[in-house]
């Protein structure tokens, strides 16, 4: 049914189309209406076409997602993982070929302005799933701190079951831990003969995530953990069994499946990985990073011109830099001073719980502020929390865990207390704002709370739009007056030096053939990260080529149309609703957004001059 009405509507175009031109005595006007009505039904012919693909697509993707099914309440869905398989893997592969031949045979003109942003997005998505599948980037599931094998820990912290059965459903998920593992290492097997590895330097990292993992006490603690949150009122008999079954669990499936694959890890896989760094050493990695450059700016751009502006960007933040020095009195060189704020006591926290507290003390200010730059603000809460101690040695500084409020689960601002000598106080300010508000909290709860719109909208994450969010809104702290003193305000430049250099490091290694050394210095000579955080970090770029290269693309983008805004709009210029316009309709792609602002900027000044009487 959805694919006749359509036709029936061209149809009535075509008709319309030739009563025009069989009667050339109607008058002007009614030949304007009547092309209006054409207009209207092609827009209605285009608006059907899109709603049912959309409405096939979001089935497709419910039925590949466990985890959308299991909130469903389908309890199959929740005892199990996501279906690696090549064979399955494959099929979605070719669905989604058919998806986007048929997003490209709608005329995008013809779509309203929601509909419109719809396309862009899901074009955005469709297009790269497809552009990316020939790589099978499935051979190398898993980063420096984190992959498939840190699943079950990330599911158990957000799993909340209220009944039994749901309960069950978990002890379910957790005896299907050894073939989830099994089909992955089939993959990682697959990349070692086919020379697609991640290097081995990740690899003996992610081996010592597994390791800490693989301690019996340790991923008990992690597992029992939604069992233990059982409501008090069900049943004792029955709670008493469903944690019989889930000791078991963890002891007869997932234990061994986690020490299977450090023995994998050890024997196997590390002795046959490469020892290069850069994805162009794989084979056709020139043509894959290429590929990724494109997927996380969202631009069509090159490495070689990301280069560049990474390096135009260090060079501006470098001058920034020097007149924050000179406010403080500091007398010495630049090196100096980024070493007396690497080893000044005064900066470091001596507790973790010290270093919460300022997060959390920083987190309150930011709420406190958040009205003044903001009509809209999200219904859901964030918590302050600790990295798990199992992640924490080779986990960045800080990140945001999504909650999920019917789940009854609270977004994590997760702080890392690991090695307190490497956690300086004067970048925290920068960090609170981007994981927490105005940053990734307030972005994604916002999105996840959009109305009238896809469902794939609210969970699409484009890292262009959400880190190049993260990043605009430690400038905007600023203006919230959340950087108390000079340290945290070169805190911010250090931060933001540390995305300008990774436009530079990503492609560097990635692209021109660095050396780690090489990386690390550009962190180290330009900014205050401490050396523990320059090493993770650049593992990290190391791990996931070409993430690192959307913070920059997406803040420089937010920030120069701001900056037109405030231009054209002057004393009128009212900040809170242009960051709601700007965070209204969730990601898209950077030049969706563009055309989105800049027409927003048109409406606002056109209305202005109205008002005005000009």
């Amino acid at each position: 049914m959805p694919i006749q009405q359509p036709v029936r509507l061209l149809a009535g175009v075509s008709m319309l189309a030739l009563s025009l031109a069989a009667a050339p005595a109607f008058a002007e006007s009614s030949a304007a209406a009547a092309t209006k009505r054409v207009s209207m039904a092609a827009q209605a012919s285009a608006s059907e076409l899109f709603a049912a693909l959309i409405e096939d697509f979001e089935a497709f993707e419910h039925e590949n997602s466990p985890g959308a099914r299991a909130r469903d309440g389908d309890l199959e869905a929740a005892g199990e993982w996501f279906d690696v398989s090549p064979a399955n893997l494959d099929a979605q592969a070719a669905a989604e070929v058919a998806f986007l031949a048929r997003l490209e045979a709608i005329d995008s003109d013809a779509l309203d302005g929601n509909d419109r942003i719809s396309y862009e997005v899901l074009d955005y998505v469709l297009r790269f799933r497809v552009e990316l599948a020939p790589f099978d980037e499935m051979r190398s599931p898993f980063q420096n701190d984190s992959g498939f094998f840190s699943a079950p820990s990330y599911a158990a912290a957000s799993t909340r079951p209220r009944t039994i059965a749901r309960a069950e459903a978990w002890v379910t998920r957790i005896n299907a831990i050894p073939a989830y593992f099994d089909a992955n290492i089939a993959w990682m097997r697959r990349g070692l003969a086919d020379g697609f590895t991640q290097p081995r330097l990740i690899a003996e990292l992610a081996a010592s995530q597994v390791e800490a993992l693989s301690d019996p006490d340790t991923l008990r603690g992690l597992l029992i953990a939604p069992i233990d949150q059982l409501p008090e009122g069900l049943p004792q008999a029955e709670r008493d069994q469903v944690r019989a079954d889930a000791e078991a669990a963890i002891r007869n499936a997932a234990i061994p499946a986690y020490q299977n694959l450090l023995t994998f890890f050890r024997d196997e896989y590390i002795p046959q990985t490469r020892t290069s760094l850069g994805v162009s050493e794989i084979p056709d990695g020139h043509e894959y990073y290429q590929t990724l450059v494109r997927y996380h700016t969202t631009l069509d751009t090159s490495p070689e011109e990301v280069h560049q502006r990474g390096l135009n960007e260090v060079a501006r933040i470098r001058e920034e830099m020097d007149e924050v020095i000179s406010r403080t009195g500091f007398e010495g060189s630049f090196a100096d001073f980024l070493n007396f704020l690497r080893t000044d006591p005064q900066f470091y926290a001596e507790t973790p719980e010290e270093l919460l507290m300022h997060a959390a003390w920083i987190s309150k200010r930011a709420d406190d502020a958040m009205p003044r730059f903001f009509g809209h603000l999200p219904r859901l809460p964030y918590g302050v929390r600790p990295v798990p101690d199992t992640m924490a040695p080779t986990y960045t500084t800080g990140r945001y865990w999504p909650g999920d409020l019917e789940n009854g689960v609270a977004g994590g601002y997760m702080v890392n207390t690991y090695d307190l000598s490497q956690r300086p106080l004067y970048t925290l300010p920068a960090l609170t704002v981007h994981e927490a508000v105005p940053g990734h909290h307030h972005q994604i709860s916002i999105a996840a709370e959009l109305q009238d719109v896809p469902d794939f909208r609210r969970d699409t994450y484009i890292t262009a739009f959400g880190e190049g969010w993260g990043l605009y809104t430690e400038t905007l702290a600023t203006d919230m007056g959340l950087y108390t003193t000079p340290y945290e305000e070169f805190g911010r430049l250090t931060y933001e030096m540390w995305r300008a250099c990774r436009l530079v490091v990503d492609t560097g290694i990635h692209y021109m053939g660095w050396t780690q050394a090489q990386a690390e210095a550009c962190l180290l000579e330009n900014s205050a990260l401490a050396p523990h955080n320059v090493r993770t970090e650049v593992q990290r770029y190391i791990s996931w080529p070409g993430q690192a290269l959307a913070y920059k693309s997406g803040e420089l983008l937010m920030r120069d149309l701001r900056a037109q805004a405030e231009e054209r709009l002057g004393a009128d210029f009212d900040i809170r609703a242009f960051h709601d316009y700007l965070l209204a309709d969730g990601a898209m792609p950077l030049s969706a957004l563009e055309s989105k602002m800049l027409a927003w900027i048109d409406d606002q000044a056109a209305a202005l001059a109205a008002e005005s009487g000009e």
